[in-house]
């Protein structure tokens, strides 16, 4: 379940949020894009401003875009000219019905405690062979930045664990990456490939 609190936060900030979000593709995404054929079906966690959805769009692939906050999907939803699903975590049910899951600083926002119900139903949603990419903020547990968003936080090894937890993935790498955020401080993000 998303936490209400964060949720707040993106209810009032999010056309300075969708500002935000408006620079170009990261390298992340456009290897993602890359490595899937064209037209395969695509799952995003957490649409945010629209702009990775607009990118996967533009490269031809079919996007299903989701987010939980309803004023991020409407917003999103602008960017794209059409709807953003609203869909938290936990109400994944698909099965078999992806190429891809693309998953950008949103799930650090699902609970420690659920992280790995929810990677397990992703991977449940992949076709086999699928490709799921999602980063987080690493830390050293759960809590909130000065906004009060809440954030899983986790360390490397205790990512990897929830994964290897989740699912029996064919392949599994993280990378970790000096960056910031929409807060403008110094980050280090962790990066997990998997393909089911």
């Amino acid at each position: 379940m998303p936490d209400d609190e964060t949720l707040a936060f993106y209810a009032g900030h999010a056309a300075d949020y969708v500002r935000h979000g408006s620079g170009r593709p990261n390298r992340h995404l456009r290897a993602f894009a890359a490595a899937l054929a064209p037209r395969a079906r695509v799952l995003e966690l957490g649409a945010g401003s629209g702009r990775d959805a607009a990118f996967m769009l533009a490269q031809g692939l079919d996007i299903d875009p989701t987010d939980a906050s309803p004023e991020l999907a409407e917003q999103a939803g602008r960017r794209l000219g059409r709807a953003v699903r609203l869909m938290r975590f936990d109400q994944l049910e698909a099965e078999n019905a992806y190429d891809g899951v693309w998953a950008c600083a949103s799930l650090l926002h699902a609970p420690a405690a659920e992280l790995a119900d929810d990677l397990a139903r992703i991977h449940t949603a992949l076709r086999p062979g699928g490709l799921f990419v999602a980063s987080f903020k690493a830390g050293q547990g759960e809590g909130r930045d000065a906004f009060g968003r809440y954030y899983n936080y986790p360390d490397a090894d205790t990512l990897m664990t929830r994964y290897r937890a989740a699912a029996d993935w064919a392949a599994l790498t993280l990378e970790t990456e000096a960056g910031s955020g929409y807060d403008r401080l110094p980050t280090q993000w962790l990066w997990v490939t998997a393909r089911k």
